[in-house]
């Protein structure tokens, strides 16, 4: 394609007529075109399992030519007829290990789209390959196999990132930008999280996915761990990377035949200094929801969703502009990560951010089946 625009380039400018005003636009296709034709190349991944629903984006991105799948490790035949069907995947990219794959294929980072406990596994193949990893959310079932990730990721020089849906969500760039970088509404005093649906079964999930889902090993927890992650993730991350100092959460099984092994609602409460997070993470709201409230000294943001921000100040609402985002999804994010263009540091996908997250959640479970208070 390039070859193409520069021999179009050589032909347009031996038109005199056209020669000056020309002249500037051979200055920009030379120059900045290539640049725009470096960036576009879309990442070629390898995926660790298909149990995940979540998946299902990775192959609308894979159809809209934004990524280039390699291989797919995945040892559940039923799951490798499946999605050969419904994707017109050929046999070839199948492996039945994440090991078999790396053998055979170098992808720019590995996709876990499986159970939350066997993203370790993911990590030990990957890292001694200096392979990075990018993980639905939450990172670990446990804190054990989170500080396991990290060593891992510290040995080998890699990344080791979380995907969350609201990492990418405009309001939740925009509340960030207004709290920490613009001082809008002075300091947190107290944040509150709602996330969740109407539960995984009501709602459609496969049956793949609800194997692991509501198993309390395999996800570490029902609702509790599917949607808490989400508000201990954005909590942390508004309060600039640091650890509350205690955690007490409380769960409950609403709807005992559905969901039998695990909680099916919990509210978590984040002690931090000088503010307070609610996170309510449920399977039993009427309709999908994860909004983020933050209240300050002086003003009030509600991020109603991933569009919809509005402001409070002494009296009246109003509707904030909301930017869009510099990353929409997390492959452009994960391209820029690779290439060195920037550092996770303490951002929403960071692996600082997550082993916090992983702890929270850890202590959470405790507290809930304890009744106490766990101190941080």
């Amino acid at each position: 394609m390039y070859s193409k625009v520069r021999i179009l380039i050589l032909k347009i400018s031996r038109m005199k007529k056209y020669t000056n005003w020309i002249s500037l636009w051979i200055i920009f296709l030379i120059f900045l075109l290539p640049g725009q034709l470096v960036t576009a190349q879309p990442l070629q991944v390898g995926v660790a399992g298909l149990n995940h629903d979540h998946v299902r984006g990775l192959f609308s991105q894979w159809k809209r030519g934004e990524v280039i799948i390699l291989g797919i490790a995945e040892a559940d035949q039923q799951l490798i007829a499946k999605y050969k069907a419904s994707e017109n995947l050929p046999d070839s990219i199948f492996y039945p290990t994440v090991e078999a794959m790396l053998k055979r294929i170098r992808p720019d980072a590995v996709l876990a789209y499986n159970a939350t406990i066997d993203h370790l596994q993911v990590v030990e193949a990957a890292a001694p390959m200096g392979i990075p990893v990018m993980v639905e959310k939450p990172l670990a079932t446990t804190t054990k196999a989170a500080l396991r990730m990290q060593s891992l990721a510290n040995q080998y020089h890699i990344q080791v990132l979380t995907n969350y849906e609201t990492t990418w969500y405009p309001t939740t760039q925009k509340v960030f930008s207004l709290i920490r970088h613009d001082h809008a509404i002075g300091e947190i005093r107290r944040m509150v999280v709602h996330d969740g649906h109407q539960g995984p079964k009501e709602i459609g999930c496969s049956q793949d996915f609800l194997s692991w889902l509501t198993d309390p090993v395999k996800n570490g927890g029902g609702a509790i761990m599917d949607f808490g992650c989400y508000g201990a993730n954005l909590m942390v991350w508004l309060m600039d990377g640091i650890s509350p100092t205690a955690v007490t959460a409380y769960t409950r099984q609403i709807k005992p035949a559905l969901y039998p092994k695990v909680d099916d609602d919990a509210t978590i409460i984040l002690e931090f200094p000088g503010a307070l997070g609610v996170v309510e993470a449920s399977w039993n709201w009427p309709y999908g929801i994860k909004d983020l409230e933050v209240f300050g000294q002086t003003s009030y943001l509600h991020a109603l969703n991933g569009k919809d921000l509005r402001r409070r100040d002494t009296t009246d609402y109003y509707v904030v502009a909301v930017d869009a985002p510099y990353y929409k999804n997390n492959l452009s994010y994960l391209s820029d990560v690779i290439k060195g263009r920037i550092q996770p540091g303490k951002d929403l996908s960071s692996l600082d951010n997550n082993l916090i997250v992983v702890r929270i959640l850890e202590a959470a479970r405790q507290s809930a089946k304890e009744g106490k208070r766990i101190a941080l």
